[in-house]
């Protein structure tokens, strides 16, 4: 049997000190694209950030993975659920890809991995994510994943000189069960 954590494209990981590098891209790719805009930061910065995500407990079910390409070994993008609240039976998840590696296949396989721990390990019954409003190819992405619109937040959010709306989107468990089967990446 291989790794849960392994799917024909991607593994999901730890991250490691010497991923750095990759997370540093990902914020310029970030910014590049219009998704987020924060003051820069320095390589010494991202270099402690990844030494302390090495070595830290999760959080209860909060926390980030790398996502290494299979046949590269390469980080090629970031995943991670949060604001879980296992009272409630939900979860946010946050996911980043490096702008050339995505419409590949990379993130659908680490989402579905993802969902796949939190709701049949975890026992989570849905989880929300919210994407920027102008982010078409993150909505498709979701669509295709079984992901419902729960709403839309009008100028929700402001960076890079103007307001942009956030759309709410969700996924229960049993509709997740129904469109991904456990062997379905093995």
């Amino acid at each position: 049997m291989t790794s849960f954590w392994t799917g024909k494209r991607v593994r999901l990981r730890g991250i490691e000190p010497e991923d750095w590098t990759a997370f540093m891209g990902f914020a310029v790719d970030e910014e590049r694209l219009g998704d987020l805009l924060h003051p820069p930061r320095s390589a010494e910065g991202f270099r402690a950030w990844t030494k302390e995500q090495a070595v830290a407990k999760s959080d209860g079910d909060c926390f980030s993975l790398a996502i290494e390409a299979l046949d590269t070994g390469q980080i090629v993008g970031a995943v991670g659920p949060h604001q879980a609240d296992p009272h409630a039976g939900r979860f946010e998840y946050g996911i980043t890809m490096d702008a050339g590696h995505r419409r590949k296949g990379y993130a659908a396989e680490a989402v579905v991995m993802l969902l796949r721990f939190m709701f049949a390990e975890r026992r989570y019954h849905k989880c929300e994510a919210r994407i920027f409003g102008h982010n078409e190819a993150s909505l498709a992405l979701h669509r295709r994943l079984g992901f419902a619109e729960e709403g839309r937040l009008r100028d929700h959010v402001f960076f890079a000189g103007r307001h942009h709306d956030l759309v709410v989107m969700g996924v229960l468990a049993d509709e997740f069960a129904r469109l991904h089967s456990m062997r379905e990446f093995a």
